[in-house]
């Protein structure tokens, strides 16, 4: 993770590739991130959700990472676009190969940051108000924006999706 977080922030952040040496507020947000002394051990925990629960699908784990790490804010800067990357990447792998499709999901959630910041704001108030993960709502924006990568790389193979057709049969 600071290996990608390294590479995401070379030359723009002095911080690149180290976890936030303080406490951080993020700009709109309701959210106040755990302390810098912290930080190592939430993801720690990270890690560990995901190594014990890599039968999940590979929604879930992706959608898991984009909130927690995101909830963890654990780099003065480049949280979100580290967040976005490392979430497409378990994806992937998750799945079991690199998924096809332009503009990627990283790419697609540029255009979607409404909806982005709405299932961010989701998951941490469910845990606020129940104690539990709540992340369905980031795994359908997730699952909506693999959708449209895919039909993306369909088209591109030559393939014609005809929506009136669909929705006659349905």
């Amino acid at each position: 993770m600071l290996s990608l977080h390294r590479e995401a922030l070379i030359g723009i952040s002095s911080y690149a590739g180290n976890w936030r040496p303080a406490g951080v507020a993020i700009e709109k947000s309701k959210h106040v991130p755990p302390g810098a002394h912290l930080v190592p051990e939430y993801v720690e925990f990270l890690c560990d959700y995901v190594n014990d629960n890599w039968g999940a699908t590979p929604l879930h784990l992706s959608a898991y990472i984009m909130w927690r790490l995101n909830w963890i804010h654990p780099f003065a800067d480049g949280n979100g676009r580290t967040s976005r990357v490392l979430s497409f990447v378990i994806l992937s792998i998750r799945a079991g190969y690199v998924l096809p499709g332009a503009p990627t999901i990283p790419d697609l959630i540029k255009d979607h940051r409404s909806q982005y910041f709405a299932a961010l704001d989701a998951a941490d108030d469910a845990l606020k108000q129940t104690g539990e993960n709540d992340i369905s709502l980031m795994e359908e924006f997730i699952g909506g924006l693999l959708a449209k990568q895919l039909t993306s790389f369909y088209r591109s193979a030559g393939g014609k999706i005809d929506f009136s057709e669909e929705n006659e049969h349905s």
